[in-house]
């Protein structure tokens, strides 16, 4: 059998389209967007200092310029390694500009994963900070692997009042100095340009927005190659899907890192296509992010299992009023039925467990905000996005609604394959019987009558 009469249909959220249209773009026209209608909207508030999106947009074009102005160009891995900041969501997309494909590296690993990473994404400009914690280890990659050179952030440059005064005199042994060298390009200087960023032509079906490492079950970890349609269309599904939300009109907790592809696109990318305002924390911090709901009325709050669960246990939550919060979107682990249970009934706000990998960008199932919400179901399958269970050992049939398979996907959101890494791609993209490339994640599941 297949699943061609769609049996999530039926209980399909009456407001939301499965059979969407969504038109190729690339991924920075999102930024662009945002600048365009709504310029003076609050984009992104870091611990206190706030920037609109004209300015964000601005500022990403004279990072496009300045990159451009040191070579690089369609076809280049340019790595970000750097914590939510302002600096990361206008590298992300400065990068893109240029026609270059970002690399997200986690901040946290260590120098022989950092190695590997760099050597077999081929990265030749990595973007840090000019803190000790990130440039240090930036510093022995310029020595030691193919990196020829480092954009060097000031943390101190993005800090308010008078955080900005007081960290270099309080926190002066956690900053470097960056040496006078022309490896190392300092972030301010790139900026001095007008932004006229030439924009190569970018064909969104093909050419790759991001190398997204994921670790896997086994092995070193494979970059997912996912092109700029990929990116672009996980954005735009979220959107469908939580339409709930008003453009310019609310405020996005960004505590999970946009590094990693679920806040990437579930905060970073959903923030920039609403245009919403991004407040953000450069890592997590229990305390810091109740404080930061509580005084800041934040409306979304993406996290995962874990996070929910701390603050289920925590003698701080009724020290803070949580009430702002609208929307909540799990993913990254599998969410206990009690935690989501224990929020809710905490906080007020419905918990929304999703389910993807970094193969498909990665948003795939997610349970509706309004109708039926099934406790330890990963949901129904996002608008354009057909869900297969097959049989796991022929990997061709599916089997019939009720009994246990591999989830397979077929949509926008699937990557183009793994880089450098044919037999894995193969692996794991297979041909479905519709012609389209299906992604076989892995993962056992059961489909019910109801999709």
């Amino acid at each position: 059998m297949s699943y061609s009469s769609k049996p999530w249909l039926q209980k399909y959220p009456e407001n939301i389209d499965w059979d969407i249209e969504i038109t190729p773009r690339p991924v920075f026209s999102m930024l662009q967007d945002a600048a365009a209608k709504y310029p003076d909207s609050p984009a992104f508030d870091f611990l206190g200092k706030k920037y609109t999106w004209s300015q964000m947009y601005e500022m990403a074009r004279c990072t496009a310029k300045g990159l451009q102005s040191y070579g690089v160009k369609k076809g280049d891995h340019v790595g970000i390694f750097l914590p939510n900041s302002p600096y990361f969501l206008v590298s992300y997309f400065a990068v893109m500009m240029t026609g270059a494909t970002v690399v997200n590296l986690n901040p946290l690993y260590a120098e022989d994963e950092l190695s590997h990473l760099i050597e077999d994404a081929e990265i030749d400009l990595v973007i840090t900070l000019d803190l000790k914690l990130l440039f240090d280890k930036m510093d022995k990659m310029l020595k030691s692997t193919r990196l020829k050179r480092v954009v060097v952030c000031p943390f101190v440059k993005i800090l308010p009042f008078p955080k900005n005064i007081l960290f270099p005199i309080v926190k002066c042994a956690e900053l470097t100095k960056t040496p006078k060298d022309n490896r190392y390009i300092d972030f301010m200087e790139l900026l001095k340009n007008d932004g006229s960023v030439e924009i190569p032509s970018i064909d969104p079906n093909e050419d790759l927005a991001v190398l997204q490492f994921t670790g896997g079950t086994t092995g070193l970890p494979k970059a997912a190659m996912l092109t700029h349609y990929n990116v672009y269309a996980n954005a735009a599904q979220a959107k469908a899907w939580f339409y709930q939300v008003e453009e310019a009109s609310g405020k996005m907790l960004g505590v999970l890192p946009f590094f990693h592809v679920f806040a990437m696109t579930a905060v970073m990318n959903f923030s920039v296509i609403n245009a919403l305002e991004i407040v953000a924390l450069p890592r997590f911090d229990l305390a810091d992010t109740l404080k930061t709901i509580h005084k800041k009325k934040v409306h979304l709050f993406p996290a995962v299992p874990a996070i929910y669960s701390a603050i289920n246990n925590s003698p701080l939550r009724n020290k803070y009023d949580l009430s702002s919060l609208k929307f909540c979107l799990s993913g990254g682990a599998p969410l206990p039925v009690e935690v989501k249970k224990s929020f809710e009934e905490n906080t007020g706000c419905t918990v929304i467990e999703g389910y993807g990998l970094t193969e498909s960008a990665p948003v795939a199932c997610g349970n509706p905000i309004e109708g039926e919400n099934k406790a330890g179901s990963i949901g129904l399958p996002f608008p354009g996005t057909m869900i297969e269970i097959i049989d796991k050992d022929d990997k061709t049939s599916a089997v019939p609604l009720g009994e246990r398979g591999e989830l397979c996907i077929i949509g926008p959101q699937v990557m183009k394959g793994y880089w450098n890494k044919p037999d894995a791609t193969k692996d794991t993209l297979r041909m479905s019987e519709s012609g389209k490339l299906r992604l076989h994640t892995g993962d056992i599941a059961i489909m019910d009558k109801d999709g």
